[in-house]
């Protein structure tokens, strides 16, 4: 079992927050966090391209050779793989493992469950040790129908660990953990929004059984939110709230990542 993989059987979740450049998952990795993902969101935006188009292939790429060689494990969003061929998404992963990516996040966006299990099962034949979250949005695109039905074909085509975001009923996500055995579930973080909370928290995800939490686009999002907050105080003639790192620390977030960081994972 790789490392990686490891963490998702810890006493603990794995907390998953999601960069959408080198330095944000620098900053993550600075706070302790011992894994980082992307945001499929987030690389598409600062690109100004549309997320899920498949739009993004190549500034997904560049981010996972940017990021490989960090001190910490690289969990990169792909989308549904960049490509409908799996041997093209196959392909694309074993480009990412080269680039030094151990996780791979793949959604099947209500496509067919046999197209989306092919594409599992051409990854981790092509990169074998990438752990490979199957993501179905059922629950995030549609009612919840056949959620159990896409997450068994995901898991006999190999994948490591299955993803439900949209799924905050926590009678719902005991059942799913219960139904998945082994399997590791991968929630998304739903915070509390205007009208009250919307998810569990983290302690209550944990005590439902879930193995992986993840925050998706939400870090990039209230990074924006805090920009326009910013800005909103000094056009008011009020400081800024809130705390900014310095030009020197984040300067220093931009330093070529060590190679040797990334030996023996």
């Amino acid at each position: 079992m790789t490392e990686f993989a490891e963490l998702h059987r810890a006493a603990e979740p794995l907390l998953l927050p999601n960069a959408w450049d080198h330095a944000s998952a620098m900053a993550l990795a600075a706070e302790g966090f011992r894994a980082v993902g992307t945001t499929s969101l987030g690389v598409a935006a600062a690109a100004g391209l549309p997320d899920g188009a498949a739009a993004t292939r190549d500034e997904t790429l560049r981010l996972a050779r940017s990021l490989g060689p960090a001190p910490f494990l690289l969990s990169v969003d792909a989308e549904g793989g960049f490509a409908e061929d799996p041997d093209e998404v196959g392909e694309f992963a074993r480009e990412l493992a080269a680039a030094g990516a151990v996780g791979v996040n793949l959604e099947d966006g209500l496509g067919p469950v046999g197209r989306h299990a092919a594409k599992i099962a051409a990854v981790k034949a092509a990169a074998p040790d990438l752990f490979v979250n199957a993501r179905t949005d059922t629950h995030w695109l549609g009612d919840g129908e056949g959620t159990l039905h896409r997450l068994d074909a995901y898991a006999e085509a190999g994948a490591d660990g299955v993803f439900v975001p949209g799924l905050t009923d926590p009678a719902e996500i005991a059942a799913l953990v219960r139904h998945l055995g082994d399997i590791p579930l991968n929630i998304l973080y739903s915070p509390t929004g205007p009208t009250g909370p919307t998810g569990p928290t983290v302690p209550h995800l944990t005590d439902l059984g879930v193995r992986r939490v993840s925050l998706g686009s939400l870090l990039y999002r209230r990074a924006l939110g805090a920009a326009l907050e910013t800005l909103a105080d000094i056009r008011a003639g009020r400081s800024p709230r809130g705390t900014a790192p310095s030009y020197a620390d984040v300067d220093a977030l931009a330093q070529r990542c060590d190679p040797v960081h990334s030996a023996g994972r």
